[in-house]
C-alpha cells in the first residue's frame, strides 16, 4: 500500500504540487475561521435554574422551593448531580449531566419536570431556566459613568444598551448589577384606607384591573371597517392617581386619594461600586456556549463605540474587563512558542544535514502539517486556543522524524554511484520505499502513545483532550506528507551532484558527515568503547541511579494543574452576615480607598456585592467581588503576583471582622462549575442539622488554618442573620376573619412591595408596586404597629394583636448537593504540593474532630479534580505501555526484543523527574501528560538502535560489530529525534505569558527525560542487546 502510494506522488508529481497548492489555501481558510479563544470550552453539560421570591427567608426558599424541585428532577435520565443554594429570596438550582449528554435535550428535560412542579410552588416565585451560557461566558465586562443619577444609569443599562448587545451573534445576554430599578411605587395610607372602609386588596384590585389597552372587534360603516381599540393603560403618575377604587354611597375614591403615588425603585438584592467614589451601574456580557470568544468581544467593542454618541452628554461607558486581551495573550504565548520552535529546529536540521536544500526540503513539512491540522481542527469544531495550539508546539520537534528519515535515506542513496539505466525518480523511489515500513511504525508508535488521552475525564480530559487530538492531527499529516510531498520536492531540490559536501569523516553509506554529528560521532566512540568493556560499572550505575529516582519520587509533590495566571486578581471578601445594604457598600469603599491608597500596582477597582439580575451568582449582602484592575507589569515595583498578594493581605489587615480570598475571574467560575465552589480544596461537611454542621465547620476551618501552607481558609459565615418572626396567633387573626395569607400578603406588601403590573412607556416596561413607606421600612417598632385592616371595613387591628414579633439569629443561606444538607470550608495551598496538604489535614481532622452520627465529609475542590485523574492516568499509562509493547512486538516478532526496548523507559522517566525536582515543580496532570509523550519518544529511539542491530545481524556480522557500528551508524538519527525534540519544546520551557504556566510542566519533563533517554539508551542498549537481544 505505502509502495503505491509512494509510486503515485512520484509519477503524479504535477497533481501532488497543484494539491500541496491547495492544501495551503484551505488550511489558509479553516485557520482564519476557526474559533479563537483562550482556553478549550472546559463545561459540562450543565442546566441551571433560578427562581426567585420576594421576602423568603433562605430556610422558606429551602422547603418551598427548592425541595420540591430538587425531587422532581432527581429522576432525570443522566443526570450527574443536583447541587442548590436557598439564599434570601432566591435559589439557585444546578443540574450537571453525563459527559456527551447534549445540552438541549438537557435543558427539555428540565423544563418539562420543572413546568410540573410549578403549580406548587408558591405564588409569588418566578423564574426559570437560566441562558444557555458557561463558566468562560463572562466576555466583557463594563460600567456606565457620568453625572446621572444610579436610577437613570441603569435604565440606560436596561432598556438602551442591552438590548442593542443582545442582537450580536454569540451574545446569549447582558446581566445588570448595581443602581435602581426604576418603578411607579404606590404607597397606601393605611388610616385613609380605614376611613373609607377600604382594604388593601381593594387598592391592589384597582390597579389590576385598570390598566390595559385592548381590541373589541370590528364595526362596518358602509363600504369600510373600523377596528375597535380599548384604551386604558396607565401611561404616567396622574393616570394612576385617577383610578377608581370604590364608589360607596355616591362617595368616589380615588387612588390619589388613599396612597401616594410617585417614582421609586425595586428592593435592591445587591450594588456595585467603583474606585472608592460610589456606587455605580455594571453591565456583563454572556457568550454562549461555543462561541468565539474573540469575534464576539470585537463585536461588543464595536457596539458599544456605536452607541456611546447616542447617550447622554457627559455619560460613557467604561470596560475594565475584556477576554479579547486575555485571548490575545494566551494565544501570543504559545503563538511566540512556535515560531521559536521552528526556528530552532530549522537551525538543527542544517546542523544535522548539512545541507540546505535538505534541510529546506524537510522543513517544508511543518508549514504544511500544521495547515494540515488546522483543516481537521475546523472540521472536528476545535478552536484554536492554548491547548490545541500548544499541542502543535509540542508536536513541532516530532513532525519532521518522518521527513528527516525520508530525505536522509535519498541523501544516502544518491551519494551511492547507481547505474545509469536506472531513471533518477526510481532511484527516490526504492529509496522511499526502503524506509517506508518503519517510518509508519516510528510515527504509529507516537500517536498511540497519545491516544490513550483521548480517555482523560473531567477538567483534565477536556483541556488535554485538543493537546492530543492536534498532536495526533499533525503527526498522522506529517507521516502522509513525508510518504507523498516530501519526495516530490526532494525529486525537484535534491540532485545527485547535491547529495553531500566534502569532509573528513562518513556516514553509514559512505558519504560525508556533517560538522556537528561527525563531533558527536568524535566523543561518542571512545564512550560507547569504554562502557562495552566495563558493562558491569555502567549496569551499576543505571541501577543505581534507577534507586535513586525511585527515592526522589516518594519527595515529588502532587497537585492537580499549575495556576494560570490570567494577569488579573479578584479578591473575595465575606463580611457579618447581618450586614445591611448600606454598610455593606460603606466598607466597600472604605476597602477600595485603602488599596488604592497604598497599592499602586492597582490601577482602578470594580466590585460587585449580592445577587446580579439574572441570578446566576446570588450572592449575599456580606458577599463581595472585588475585581482588581492591575497596571502593566512594568510599572510594578516588584514584578511577582504572588508578592502583590501579600501586599494586599497586609492592607486588608486593618479591616476587622473580614475574610479575604484571592482567585481569578475564570479560573473562580471554572472551579464553581466543577465542584460548586471556590478554591484549591473544598471540604463539604453533610448533615441535618444546620446549627451543627455550622459548629462543626467552624471548628474545622480553624484547624485547617493551623496545617502548613493554608492560605485564604475561609467559610461564609452560615449563623448571625437577625431574622424579626412573626408567629401568628391562629386563633386570635381567625376570630378577626384574617387568614394568614392575607397578613403575609400585607406584610410583604409594605417591606418588598407587591407588583400588580407593568407600565409601557414606549420600548420600556417599568413595574407597578404597591410598597410601604421608607419610615416602615427603617423602624422594627413601627412595623409592629402596622394597622391591619378587617374584612368589610370592620375596622382596624394593630400587628401586635394577633402576633408575637421576636429577634433570633438564622441562616445566610442552605447548601444542598443531591438533596442533602452541606456546608463547605474552601482554602488555597502555598509553598506545598496539595496532595501532601490534604493528607495532613485530613490526619489532624480525623484525629481531633468527631462527627456525630449520620454525618459525613467529603475532600472536594482542586483536590477531587487530581484524585481522579490519578486514578485515570494510572489506568491510562499501563494501556499506553500495553499498546506500545504490542506495535513492537509486531515490527521484531521478538517477545525478548520488546522488552528489552520497553526496559528503556523507567531511564526515560528518569530525567523527567530529577528536571521536575530540580525546577521546583510538582507532578501534575500537565507533567503526566509530558511522561507519556516520552514514552513514545524514547521507545522510537530504542527502535531505531534495535532494528538497526537486527539488519547488521542478518548480514552475519558478529555480535561485537552489531552493536559497535550499528550504534554509531544510528547515532545521528537519534540525536536528531532527541535533540530537535527538546529544543522545539524549549521555548514553551521559558515563555512567560498566560499558560505557559501548564504547558512549563510538560516542557521540563519531556526535555528532562530525553536527556537521559538518550544517553542511556545509546550507551545501555548496545550493552542489553549484547547480553539479552539475540537467543543464545
Amino acid at each position: 500500500m505505502f509502495s503505491r502510494l509512494i509510486e503515485f506522488a512520484l509519477t503524479q508529481r504535477l497533481l501532488v504540487i497543484v494539491a500541496t497548492v491547495l492544501l495551503i489555501g484551505a488550511g489558509v481558510v479553516a485557520f482564519r475561521d476557526l474559533p479563537i479563544d483562550a482556553f478549550p470550552d472546559v463545561s459540562s453539560t450543565q442546566v441551571k435554574i433560578i427562581m426567585k421570591a420576594p421576602g423568603m427567608t433562605p430556610e422558606e426558599i429551602e422547603a418551598r422551593i427548592v425541595t420540591p424541585i430538587e425531587i422532581e428532577m432527581l429522576g432525570i435520565p443522566q443526570k450527574s448531580l443536583v447541587r442548590s443554594v436557598a439564599k434570601y429570596a432566591i435559589a439557585d438550582i444546578t443540574l450537571d449531566f453525563e459527559e456527551g449528554t447534549d445540552i438541549y435535550w438537557a435543558r427539555q428535560q428540565v423544563s418539562e419536570r420543572l413546568a410540573g412542579v410549578m403549580k406548587d410552588l408558591p405564588d409569588s416565585a418566578s423564574g426559570g431556566l437560566a441562558p444557555i451560557t458557561t463558566p468562560l461566558g463572562e466576555m466583557l465586562m463594563f460600567t456606565i459613568e457620568g453625572d446621572l443619577p444610579l436610577t437613570e444609569r441603569r435604565s440606560l443599562l436596561d432598556w438602551v444598551i442591552r438590548p442593542q448587545l443582545r442582537t450580536l451573534p454569540g451574545v446569549a445576554d447582558v446581566n445588570s448589577l448595581g443602581g435602581h430599578v426604576r418603578t411607579f411605587e404606590v404607597t397606601p395610607q393605611l388610616v385613609a384606607l380605614k376611613a373609607r372602609g377600604l382594604m388593601l386588596a381593594d387598592l391592589q384590585r384597582a390597579l389590576e384591573t385598570n390598566n390595559r389597552n385592548d381590541g373589541a372587534g370590528r364595526l362596518t360603516e358602509g363600504e369600510e371597517s373600523l377596528l375597535v381599540r380599548i384604551e386604558g393603560s396607565i401611561k404616567g403618575i396622574d393616570d394612576i392617581r385617577a383610578i377608581v377604587v370604590a364608589d360607596r354611597n355616591g362617595v368616589v375614591t380615588r387612588v390619589g386619594d388613599v396612597a401616594d403615588v410617585h417614582i421609586g425603585s425595586l428592593t435592591r438584592y445587591g450594588f456595585v461600586t467603583r474606585d472608592g467614589t460610589g456606587e455605580t451601574v455594571e453591565g456583563l456580557v454572556l457568550g454562549l456556549r461555543g462561541a468565539n470568544a474573540r469575534q464576539v468581544v470585537e463585536g461588543v467593542r464595536a457596539k458599544l463605540k456605536e452607541i456611546e454618541p447616542t447617550l447622554p452628554k457627559g455619560v460613557s461607558v467604561k470596560i475594565f474587563y475584556d477576554r479579547g486581551v486575555l485571548v490575545d495573550r494566551a494565544v501570543g504565548t504559545v503563538s511566540k512558542a512556535l515560531y521559536e520552535a521552528i526556528i530552532l529546529v530549522l537551525v538543527l536540521l542544517f546542523a544535522f544535514l548539512g545541507n540546505l536544500r535538505a534541510a529546506i526540503t524537510v522543513a517544508c513539512v511543518l508549514p504544511l502539517a500544521a495547515l494540515l491540522t488546522f483543516i481537521m481542527m475546523q472540521l472536528f469544531g476545535m478552536s484554536a486556543n492554548l491547548m490545541s495550539l500548544g499541542g502543535l508546539a509540542i508536536a513541532i520537534g516530532m513532525l519532521v522524524d518522518a521527513a528527516v528519515v525520508v530525505v536522509e535515506n535519498i541523501e544516502s542513496h544518491l551519494a551511492q554511484p547507481g547505474p545509469s539505466s536506472i531513471p533518477l525518480l526510481h532511484r527516490f523511489y526504492r529509496a522511499v520505499r526502503e524506509v517506508a515500513v518503519p517510518v509508519v511504525s516510528g510515527v504509529a508508535i507516537i500517536i498511540t502513545v497519545f491516544l490513550p488521552l483521548l480517555t482523560l475525564q473531567g477538567l483534565e480530559g477536556k483541556l488535554f483532550i485538543p493537546v492530543a487530538m492536534t498532536i495526533v492531527f499533525a503527526l498522522s499529516g506529517s507521516l502522509l506528507l513525508s510518504l507523498t510531498v516530501i519526495p516530490v520536492l526532494a525529486s525537484y531540490l535534491i540532485k545527485p551532484g547535491h547529495a553531500a559536501t566534502p569532509h573528513s569523516a562518513t556516514g553509514a553509506a559512505g558519504h560525508p558527515l556533517p560538522w556537528l554529528p561527525r563531533k558527536a560521532l568524535a566523543i561518542y566512540e571512545p564512550m560507547l568503547a569504554w562502557a562495552l568493556a566495563n558493562t558491569r560499572k555502567v549496569m551499576a550505575a543505571a541501577l543505581g541511579l534507577l534507586a535513586a529516582t525511585v527515592v526522589a519520587f516518594m519527595f515529588l509533590g502532587k497537585t492537580f494543574m499549575p495556576t494560570m495566571d490570567e494577569g488579573d486578581i479578584l479578591m473575595q471578601l465575606a463580611k457579618l452576615p447581618s450586614v445591611s445594604l448600606d454598610a455593606s457598600a460603606e466598607t466597600d469603599l472604605a476597602v477600595q480607598r485603602a488599596l488604592l491608597a497604598k497599592v499602586p500596582e492597582i490601577k482602578n477597582i470594580v466590585a460587585r456585592t449580592g445577587s446580579d439580575e439574572l441570578g446566576l451568582d446570588p450572592m449575599g449582602l456580606n458577599e463581595t467581588d472585588t475585581f482588581l484592575v492591575l497596571a502593566p507589569r512594568d510599572q510594578w515595583r516588584k514584578p511577582d503576583k504572588e508578592w502583590l498578594t501579600d501586599q494586599i493581605r497586609q492592607v486588608m489587615a486593618g479591616f476587622a471582622g473580614m475574610d479575604i480570598a484571592f482567585t481569578q475571574p475564570i479560573d473562580m467560575r471554572i472551579s464553581e462549575m466543577l465542584t460548586g465552589t471556590r478554591g484549591d480544596l473544598a471540604i463539604k461537611l453533610y448533615g441535618t442539622d444546620l446549627a451543627e454542621l455550622n459548629s462543626l465547620v467552624e471548628r474545622i476551618a480553624a484547624l485547617l488554618k493551623t496545617v502548613p501552607g493554608a492560605e485564604d481558609v475561609l467559610t461564609v459565615k452560615n449563623e448571625g442573620v437577625q431574622y424579626y418572626t412573626v408567629a401568628i396567633d391562629r386563633l386570635a387573626a381567625g376570630r378577626l376573619g384574617l387568614g394568614i395569607d392575607e397578613i403575609a400578603a400585607t406584610l410583604r406588601a409594605q417591606l418588598e412591595g407587591k407588583h400588580v403590573g407593568l407600565v409601557l412607556e414606549g420600548n420600556r416596561r417599568t413595574p407597578l408596586v404597591i410598597r410601604g413607606g421608607d419610615d416602615t421600612r427603617l423602624s422594627p417598632a413601627l412595623f409592629a404597629d402596622i394597622f391591619l385592616t378587617l374584612p368589610e371595613g370592620a375596622g382596624t387591628v394593630p400587628l401586635s394583636a394577633v402576633a408575637q414579633l421576636k429577634r433570633i439569629a438564622g441562616p445566610v443561606k442552605v447548601d444542598h448537593q443531591d438533596a442533602a444538607r452541606l456546608v463547605v470550608v474552601q482554602a488555597n495551598v502555598r509553598g506545598r504540593d496539595l496532595v501532601g496538604f490534604v493528607e495532613e489535614a485530613k490526619a489532624r481532622v480525623a484525629k481531633e474532630i468527631a462527627l456525630p452520627a449520620g454525618y459525613r465529609m467529603t475532600w472536594g475542590g482542586q483536590f477531587e479534580n487530581q484524585q481522579r485523574a490519578a486514578k485515570r492516568l494510572a489506568l491510562v499509562v499501563p494501556i499506553a505501555l500495553a499498546l506500545i509493547f504490542y506495535i513492537l512486538f509486531m515490527t521484531f516478532g521478538s517477545v525478548r526484543q520488546a522488552a528489552l526496548v520497553i526496559s528503556m523507559v523507567p531511564f526515560a522517566m528518569m530525567g523527567g523527574i530529577f528536571a521536575l525536582l530540580g525546577f521546583g515543580e510538582y507532578l501534575s496532570v500537565p507533567a503526566s501528560v509530558g511522561f507519556i509523550a516520552l514514552l513514545g519518544i524514547a521507545v522510537l529511539n530504542s527502535l531505531v538502535l534495535i532494528d538497526y542491530f537486527n539488519q547488521l545481524r542478518a548480514q552475519g556480522l558478529p555480535i561485537e560489530r552489531v552493536v559497535t557500528e550499528g550504534a554509531k551508524r544510528r547515532l545521528r538519527p537519534v540525536l536528531m529525534t532527541a535533540t530537535i525534540t527538546a529544543f522545539g519544546l524549549l521555548p514553551l520551557l521559558f515563555a512567560s505569558g498566560p499558560g505557559s504556566e501548564i504547558q512549563r510542566p510538560l516542557a521540563i519533563v519531556v526535555i528532562g527525560g530525553l536527556a537521559t533517554s538518550t544517553l542511556l539508551t545509546l550507551i545501555l542498549l548496545p550493552i542489553l542487546y549484547q547480553r539479552w537481544g539475540v537467543a543464545k
